[in-house]
């Protein structure tokens, strides 16, 4: 048995605590290091991270220092004489001054197969852009944004009606053996670190509730990816009549006879226009480049979600009603 590892951990949203929970069970991790306390809504008080929550149960010390760039928390670090720090959506930078105080490094959990998707928000992008395979990827930290060498890799198929979150979600327990089994592998000296290739190399920056405006004049196939990689967060969002409707996983299909018999147009070759929407009894149709969608579920300005028929029939929408495209100004 690999003998136990001093674990500094680094990770602040939920699906950073799997890996922070087995790491515990199998390691001696001294501190956890995690954003400090934020309002989780917009009227909601501040309060931990989920990963604060997890390591005060297991009885682990907690740092929620608003940076890494001052001389207490470099001290601080250097003070825990600790084998390997792991990062699991941490989500601040690590100066390039502490990289090389643990004796492996800082070994990150990427929830991509390296190079590609590089940055804050890999799964988000990956169910944008239609991936039928992803996965995830120990690293040590570099200098530059998720470039440094990689320790070990495990794939993940991306299933059809998967949104980000249902995605994140399996990769952050998927992810947690690789964890395990990079570190064992730093620990008896049999890593063999790769330096990632130059080709193959995507981003996938930071996504903001502002990027989250559905792409009405985009192809259907296009619109239910990308309000499928909103959800849960930020959430895709639309425009009527000056007002943002929240909007869920659209469904396909309405062109090729999905909304057929449902009141929502007379005929599977009727056209819309991008973003035009027509209400029948069951369903509620929106015009996208290609063929329309069907909504599921919205939640108009200040309300809960609802069907979204249940919406249109109290809306009393007007012939022609259409959701605002993005604003390219």
């Amino acid at each position: 048995m690999t003998t136990p590892l001093r674990v500094l951990f680094a990770g602040t949203p939920d699906v950073a605590v799997p890996t922070l929970q087995a790491l515990a069970a199998k390691h001696t991790v001294v501190a956890a290091l995690t954003r400090p306390p934020a309002r989780r809504s917009r009227r909601g008080s501040e309060e931990p991270s989920p990963v604060a929550h997890a390591a005060r149960e297991l009885g682990i010390d907690v740092l929620e220092w608003p940076t890494l760039r001052t001389p207490e928390a470099a001290e601080a670090i250097r003070a825990l004489e600790v084998d390997v720090a792991v990062v699991v959506a941490y989500g601040a930078l690590v100066p390039p001054v502490l990289l090389d105080v643990p004796v492996h490094g800082w070994i990150n959990l990427h929830f991509s197969l390296l190079p590609a998707w590089r940055g804050a928000a890999p799964v988000q992008w990956a169910v944008r852009s239609g991936d039928e395979v992803t996965g995830a990827t120990t690293f040590r930290l570099t200098a530059g944004l998720d470039t440094g060498p990689v320790v070990g890799t495990m794939t993940e198929m991306v299933r059809p009606r998967d949104t980000s979150g249902d995605l994140l979600g399996r990769l952050s327990e998927a992810g947690v053996p690789l964890v395990l089994a990079t570190l064992d592998a730093l620990a008896d000296g049999s890593a063999s670190p790769t330096e990632q290739p130059t080709d193959g190399v995507s981003l996938a920056p930071k996504v903001e509730v502002a990027d989250a405006q559905v792409p009405w004049h985009l192809p259907a196939l296009a619109v239910d990816r990308f309000v499928r990689s909103m959800t849960p967060a930020p959430g895709a969002w639309t425009v009527l009549a000056g007002m943002r409707v929240k909007v869920a996983p659209v469904a396909l299909g309405a062109g090729s006879g999905a909304a057929s018999g449902s009141g929502a147009s007379g005929s599977d070759t009727d056209v819309l226009a991008p973003g035009e929407i027509r209400a029948g009894r069951k369903d509620v149709l929106v015009g996208t480049a290609t063929t329309p969608v069907v909504l599921s579920e919205v939640a108009p300005a200040g309300k809960s979600w609802m069907a979204a028929a249940d919406w249109a029939r109290g809306a009393r929408l007007d012939q022609g009603a259409a959701f605002e495209g993005v604003d390219r100004g």
